[in-house]
């Protein structure tokens, strides 16, 4: 006859359950702002995911390498994954992937006046398109014959080329386009046409190694944790926005998310979207708490005025120098 478990057998399983996680992982990652960088840059992918893991009860220590040594080295053992990686078919046969948690979207910026509303890259021809050296683009980006690429080492050499002239457009993640729109609102809209609509998409994950112990349920732990980041708004501290727009319900209409309680006496006309998404916001998360719509919003949120950024150097090194 079996006995059944006791209250106290039940909490030690469970501790020792819990502590079968709180382990070391090593996650590599390359030099690649704003997402990883060496310490004490900004680094969101990596903030984001070591304080999910954090909150998992699982450490982490992160290593800043060369690219090709972050895969070698996940499947040589010598690191458990990685923070950031785009998923593919081939790294899906050695590593678990997340959910995404994040999202790359390339806008094309040109100088001021310049349409970046085009259909696709074909209305480029005859133009020069800065790009990233090293940058996994995809064909339909770099397969034209009739537009002049440009390779630049960084997004910042790319911007003073456009404004030197040197080439016509360049393409750029858009959370870099937030961050100057947050720090230097002024010379953006003095200087620069954005795309709405990004022009390519890829969705970032969380990946470790399929032989790290427990690798499953650590996949399964990170990915609720997230969750409820994305809707108490330790996103938006992360990420240092003031409002971030994402589904979390799952419901297949995003909210708006804001850092803070200070809403301010109109109703946001910007926010980021974590992942490209044209549709009407369903309504507003403040504190935790989910508002329908701006009316049903207390007025002492809206009593609240937002403070107003100074002009001063975005914090991923990206600025405009006129």
């Amino acid at each position: 006859m079996k006995m059944p478990f006791s209250k106290t057998t039940l909490l030690i399983i469970s501790f020792i359950c819990i502590q079968s996680f709180a382990q070391d992982l090593k996650l590599a990652s390359d030099v690649w702002p704003p997402f990883t960088n060496v310490e004490k840059e900004k680094s969101v992918a990596i903030d984001i995911v070591s304080e999910a893991l954090l909150r998992s009860n699982i450490s982490c220590k992160n290593y800043i390498v060369d690219f090709d040594t972050v895969l070698k080295g996940i499947k040589l053992n010598d690191y458990n994954g990685s923070a950031a990686l785009w998923k593919t078919k081939q790294r899906e046969e050695t590593m678990l992937f997340s959910k995404p948690y994040l999202e790359n979207q390339l806008v094309l910026v040109s100088r001021k006046g310049t349409n970046v509303s085009v259909a696709n890259f074909e209305e480029l021809n005859n133009k020069k398109l800065g790009l990233i050296a090293g940058y996994a683009y995809n064909e339909t980006i770099t397969n034209h014959k009739n537009i002049e690429y440009v390779y630049s080492k960084n997004n910042q050499q790319n911007l003073e080329k456009l404004l030197s002239e040197e080439i016509d457009y360049f393409l750029v993640d858009n959370l870099l386009i937030q961050y100057m729109l947050k720090f230097q609102v002024n010379d953006v809209n003095k200087y620069l046409s954005i795309s709405k609509k990004p022009y390519a998409t890829k969705s970032l994950h969380f990946a470790i190694n399929k032989q790290v112990a427990n690798a499953a349920e650590i996949i399964d732990l990170f990915n609720k944790e997230i969750k409820l980041m994305m809707q108490d708004g330790t996103y938006n501290k992360i990420m240092e926005l003031d409002w971030i727009k994402v589904d979390i319900d799952d419901d297949g209409v995003s909210e708006l998310i804001l850092n803070g309680d200070a809403v301010g006496k109109e109703a946001p006309e910007k926010s980021y979207s974590l992942f490209y998404d044209e549709s009407k916001s369903n309504g507003f998360y403040i504190n935790n708490k989910h508002y329908p719509d701006w009316e049903s919003v207390p007025d002492a949120y809206k009593n609240k005025i937002p403070v107003q950024n100074n002009q001063q150097l975005a914090p991923v090194g990206i600025q405009i120098k006129i």
